[in-house]
């Protein structure tokens, strides 16, 4: 027998971790950014090390070619990618918004299972085959890196996927993406299928494997590391696990799960771990999804211990229940040393330390916000100043600003709203009576600003502890078949309310805005 014990372990393998925040994660209903929070995104994620970064679906609409080709300008070492589906019009349109950046990627799709092809191609498989091709080489024309993607791969029959995948290949495509789309595999079934695929495809070895799973069956992050023990070496992912129905696997999980069991998992990826909870924070102020408390690595109680045996073993050794350090994904103490007297240079140290890098203008605005809410709280913690900086960006260029609030509320009544708002330009005044002070306030928003749209959510939380916290607000509004989130930080309550309301209103216009642009533009 071979004496083994003195062989070296073999060196990890490198995956490759795809980010697609800013195309599927911004596709969940309500989740639609702005250009300057798009970019403030997408140079976070090329600063923590993402390898590639899908930037969004360009032929989408204008707004959608301009934020890739941006992002596409701004990125300093991530790959930029836009999507396409098959068709030539996308992916000509993908070209041109990804072809200044300094690495560009085309990321094309077509759907390959029987469901999809009779119900929504309505093609036979091998037309399907036949566009893999057109496209294929279409794109690789236009650009060296090009993935393929198989839309709803879980369910497509073996043989036919395998037939699309050489095809893809042999017409250039670089890398090779096989999506649980609709969440539907198990593990089992999605390291099986790329095992098969890369086993039986001739040309497979000249692409890398890419894995998408979503996460309906709660299997997303599971699914992910079979699809790269079936030999997939690039991940898609999102921050906070966002993207439509129940979301993607998330960037954060996936990630530390490999650097976590690397016994068992031995990959390693180029992911700064410890901007892992900043990254966190900055899609869900950007895309006014908050993360649930007891979220996985970067959840308010991802490393809290309330239960007395936890606490006795945490105060014993601290990896009796943690198995990884808060340190480890940039949970640090919260510092209290930002007050009334903090000067702009400790301003802007505090913002560098905590990842915000700020245009002058965008600077002024938020220590200006810092000093009005330093007057107002005794202590500015860091989670403060998160609240307001990611606040200011998702506001700048807002149409509706509040101006003044007063509320008159009580056990007798009545509950009655004074607003004043600046309405693009123009400063307006409304009274409003409500069925409580909230109730008044949006009251009074609605005779300011009239519209349609309808109160989905309201929810409201403390940003830190006291009494003197900053309480944040969430509000979904719908209005037709439009949903947009937004959220507003604020001591006063009501004044949060307003903020959050005003915001997601400002969001509604702004997409009625573009709406009507493009259908100017089309006629």
């Amino acid at each position: 027998m071979t004496d083994t014990t003195s062989r070296p372990a073999p060196s990890p393998e490198r995956v490759l971790i795809f980010d697609t925040t800013l195309r599927d994660g911004e596709q969940c209903p309500g989740a639609t950014m702005t250009l300057e929070e798009k970019l403030a995104v997408a140079e976070m994620l090329d600063a923590m090390g993402v390898d590639i970064i899908e930037a969004g679906f360009p032929i989408a609409s204008n707004g959608d070619f301009e934020a890739v080709a941006e992002i596409a300008r701004r990125a300093k070492s991530a790959v930029v990618a836009g999507l396409a589906r098959a068709i030539p019009a996308d992916i000509a349109r993908a070209g041109e918004a990804v072809r200044i950046a300094r690495r560009g990627r085309i990321h094309t799709f077509v759907s390959t299972s029987p469901i999809h092809l009779a119900h929504q191609m309505r093609k036979t498989e091998d037309e399907v085959l036949e566009i893999v091709v057109k496209t294929v080489a279409q794109a690789r024309d236009l650009i060296d890196d090009v993935e393929w993607s198989a839309m709803d791969a879980t369910r497509t029959p073996i043989d036919y996927l395998c037939r699309c995948v050489e095809a893809a290949i042999r017409m250039g495509a670089t890398t090779i993406n096989l999506p649980d789309t609709v969440g539907y595999a198990t593990p089992d079934e999605y390291r099986a299928m790329f095992r098969a695929v890369r086993e039986r495809v001739p040309n497979a070895d000249r692409a890398v494997f890419s894995v998408h799973c979503h996460n309906d069956l709660g299997l997303a992050i599971a699914n992910s590391l079979a699809g790269i023990e079936g030999g997939a070496r690039q991940v898609e992912c999102t921050i906070n696990g966002i993207g439509e129905r129940a979301g993607n696997a998330a960037l954060e999980e996936v990630v530390m799960a490999i650097r976590t069991r690397s016994d068992v998992l031995p990959y390693v990826t180029g992911i700064d771990a410890t901007q892992l909870v900043r990254a966190s924070k900055l899609v869900a102020g950007a895309t006014h999804f908050p993360v649930q408390y007891n979220k996985a690595i970067v959840g308010r109680n991802a490393f809290a211990h309330e239960s007395g045996i936890h606490q006795d073993g945490m105060l014993k050794n601290q990896t009796t229940y943690e198995i990884m350090t808060p340190e480890s994904v940039g949970v640090q103490k919260t510092s209290l040393v930002m007050g009334k007297h903090s000067g702009r240079a400790a301003f802007r140290s505090k913002l560098d330390e905590m990842g915000y890098r700020l245009s002058d203008n965008q600077f002024q605005d938020a220590f200006e916000r810092f000093k009005a809410l330093a007057d107002r709280k005794k202590h500015v913690y860091d989670e403060d100043i998160e609240a307001l900086v990611d606040e200011n960006l998702a506001t700048a260029h807002d149409r509706i600003r509040l101006v003044s609030l007063t509320v008159i509320a009580g056990t007798r009544g009545p509950q009655r709203a004074t607003m004043k708002l600046d309405i693009e330009g123009r400063v307006a005044t409304e009274e409003a009576d409500g069925n409580g002070p909230v109730d008044a306030v949006f009251n009074a928003i609605q005779a300011l600003v009239p519209h349609e749209a309808k109160l989905e959510l309201y929810d409201v939380h403390a940003v830190t502890e006291g009494t003197d916290a900053q309480a944040e607000v969430s509000v979904r509004l719908k209005q037709a078949d439009r949903i947009v989130t937004a959220r507003g930080a604020d001591p006063d309550t009501l004044v949060a309310s307003a903020k959050a309301y005003l915001a997601a209103l400002n969001k509604l216009l702004a997409g009625a805005s573009r709406l009507h642009a493009q259908h100017a533009a089309a006629e």
